[in-house]
């Protein structure tokens, strides 16, 4: 079985009071589940769209808003797929299944009606008028399941406490983004004046919202998460994924928003998340100006600087994204005094040869910004121990900070050196004045919390007016490995977020001993935290 829906022809068309039988209502049913699995039905009903692997299936709405009355039938029989045309009434036998690949068990079943035979064509060229989203029906806005359990919601710890196929509970679409997308499933649907709130991805899908209330929305047009009334994390379960059009034609491109034309499709469940396949491609009305306006700070005295953090993405010597990178830090971050640089490639980028120095990396980079601007700045890292920093095999990725030197220098004193991969660096000083023991050094590297992940480099800098301040440039691990947002483990797996928790909290422990000998000095953790600052069960130490 399968439920990608490459169509080729649509047609939508208009519902009428049909024969009886098995209803699509009846297979719907109010439940995340079909009652009726494994039984062969007959079904009366109307085509509204026919693909590669088959096609939809609409009767009358019921008053129950839990329930679809929208199908998919699978099939891949080209003798079958010529009997029947969007637009056509028929009637047919099928065999209620549920699909969900065998590779991805933390997907949600796709009701689908499988093997159909006793296809009869009762008229064609029927017309309807779908659903439309924001007028007839509105997605809720921040929820997204009863079973995310928990003061933060769907980013609650901990993950996976129960599952949505097994509980199998009543729907309400009302309030639970889920549910209100389940209650739809196969149905056609309209969805006016969408906003994209993505670039799309390698496939050409994109995410939006349409003509209706929504949570969070930024100054760009797009979907910040926030926290709802009640304090939980707002999941923005309004937002649903465009997919690839049941045509052929091909999806625009997009960016965060981008308005559309009113986009007609169907609603179906693949890839772990909910989706709208359009009848055709949507057409762009406007796109947003994608210059990005410079930074308004800059510091205006010795008393002041400017920091700035940019994750460069796997950088190398010879990575053809520097001149863009320096572009960025020169001319919209205007050049800060100081940055925080994550994912440091060694010399040798990915090849895995042992090598660990990013001297050439840096200095490349340095070069690049300086012919940007007239700002040449130094830079620090602290090389890892070969393979054990986790990141892309080979690449041996670090944090490293830019600074400019005439703003500030690494406080030395005597005795004072770098620290190596392994080496701590520790909190020293009495009477007040606390002093890193190695500058610049590792926090607590070989703590288990590390393990194949980053560590976080932390330095002490004195500024040009005489200032002390202490910084911390953290990557914590990353989400490889978890569940989708609309997946059935609930809450949806975070991996693994009890190692980013033991990351912040050992972060926390080594502010903490900064802060015993000087409540009232100058700290800044800063970097790729890999997480929501949502997920509060993370970031609590810090708080």
């Amino acid at each position: 079985m399968a439920c990608q829906w490459l169509a080729r022809s649509l047609l939508v068309a208009t519902c009428i009071s049909l024969g009886a039988g098995t209803r699509i209502a009846d297979i719907s049913g109010i439940h995340q589940r079909t009652p009726l699995l494994g039984q062969t039905v007959n079904l009366t009903a109307l085509v509204t769209a026919k693909g590669e692997s088959g096609f939809y299936l609409l009767e009358d709405s019921v008053p129950d808003t839990r329930v679809s009355n929208g199908l998919a039938v699978f099939t891949t029989s080209t003798s079958i797929l010529r009997q029947v045309n969007p637009g056509d009434i028929v009637s047919l036998t099928g065999k209620v299944t549920e699909y969900r690949p065998t590779a991805d068990p933390d997907y949600l079943f796709l009701t689908e009606l499988e093997s159909p035979t006793k296809i009869t064509v009762l008229s064609t060229n029927n017309t309807v008028t779908p659903l439309v989203l924001g007028k007839d029906r509105s997605p809720p806005t921040e929820q997204l399941s009863p079973l995310d359990s928990g003061w933060d919601g769907w980013l609650s710890v901990p993950n996976n406490r129960s599952r949505i196929d097994t509980v199998n509970g009543t729907l309400r679409p009302e309030e639970y983004g889920i549910d209100f997308w389940a209650s739809l499933l196969g149905q056609i649907v309209s969805i006016p004046k969408p906003v994209s709130i993505d670039f799309p991805n390698s496939f050409g899908e994109f995410w939006v919202y349409g003509d209706w209330p929504v949570t969070g929305k930024n100054s760009r047009g797009g979907l910040s998460l926030t926290f709802g009334p009640l304090g939980i994390p707002d999941a923005n379960p309004e937002a649903i994924i465009i997919g690839a059009p049941l045509d052929g034609t091909k999806n625009p491109q997009t960016a965060i928003g981008t308005t559309l034309t009113d986009i007609v499709g169907v609603v179906t469940y693949q890839f772990g998340f909910y989706y709208v396949l359009p009848l055709t491609a949507p057409a762009v009305i406007s796109s947003p100006d994608f210059t990005v306006v410079p930074t308004t700070l800059s510091s205006m005295d010795d008393c002041a600087i400017t920091v700035g953090d940019y994750n460069v993405e796997n950088m190398a010597p010879t990575g053809t994204h520097i001149i863009d990178v320096a572009t960025h830090i020169a001319d919209v971050l205007l050049t800060p005094d100081i940055v925080f640089i994550q994912e440091v490639q060694d010399n040798s980028g990915p090849t895995d040869d042992g090598v660990v120095s990013a001297n050439v990396t840096l200095s490349t980079l340095v070069q690049a910004i300086a012919a940007a601007s007239d700002v040449t700045y130094s830079w620090i890292d602290i090389d890892p121990v070969d393979g054990e920093d986790g990141g892309e095999p080979g690449g041996n990725i670090r944090q490293a900070y830019l600074y400019r030197p005439e703003k500030l220098q690494l406080v030395k004193a005597p005795g004072i050196v770098a620290g190596g991969a392994l080496n701590a660096t520790k909190i020293i000083g009495p009477f007040g004045k606390p002093a890193l023991s190695l500058n610049p050094g590792r926090v607590d590297p070989t703590n288990t919390a590390w393990q194949d992940s980053r560590k976080p480099l932390a330095a002490q800098w004195t500024t040009a007016s005489g200032h002390n301040l202490f910084t911390v440039n953290l990557h914590l691990v990353s989400k490889g490995g978890s569940t989708t947002g609309q997946g059935d483990a609930r809450p949806p797996v975070n991996l693994p977020v009890a190692q980013r928790t033991s990351q912040v909290e050992t972060v926390s422990t080594f502010v903490e001993s900064i802060l015993r000998l000087d409540p009232w000095a100058n700290i800044l953790v800063a970097g790729d935290c890999n997480e929501y600052l949502q997920t509060r069960s993370v970031f609590s130490s810090l708080a």
